[in-house]
């Protein structure tokens, strides 16, 4: 798999999240959960001062490390951080130097796979921010292309 290192300035993200952790299906039951609420209450109407129509699902406020509890985020990128529409929250996408990764293939398996890849490997891991992005490309479910970031120690 083929990674490309990318500085970063800081991005804001707004909308719903879940508290969860990598251990006995927790995420999946958790992450699956939020994607529903998010198509469900219609999160996308409710993000007015989006700047595009890509998709982040973030991963943040880690505990530890990916064996630990952290906050997933499903949202879209905003202009700044002075609007947060009501039952909605913010948050930051640190600057600083990220790993990229592209998934190809069908969703969700293609990216659930990228990620496996990323936990076996050695690369030293910030833990500050990590995202999966989800634009244009990511359309057909049979033949997606979504871009993964993980933040990587300096």
């Amino acid at each position: 798999m083929t990674t490309q290192l990318i500085p970063l300035d800081p991005i804001y993200i707004v909308g719903i999240s879940v508290r969860t952790i990598n251990q006995n299906g927790q995420s999946g039951a958790d992450i699956s959960s939020l994607w529903l609420r998010f198509f469900s209450e219609d999160i996308a109407s409710k993000v007015p001062s989006r700047t595009s129509d890509d998709l982040y699902c973030v991963y943040t406020d880690y505990e530890s490390d990916h064996t630990g509890a952290y906050t997933t985020l499903l949202g879209y990128r905003v202009e700044s951080e002075k609007v947060v529409p009501e039952g909605l929250i913010l948050i930051t996408i640190p600057a600083g130097i990220y790993n990229r990764y592209t998934s190809e293939g069908k969703l969700p398996y293609c990216v659930l796979a990228t990620w496996e890849y990323i936990w076996r490997t050695t690369t030293e891991r910030s833990y500050m921010a990590d995202f999966d992005m989800y634009g244009p490309e990511a359309q057909d479910q049979n033949n997606a292309q979504v871009q993964t970031f993980v933040s990587v120690a300096k």
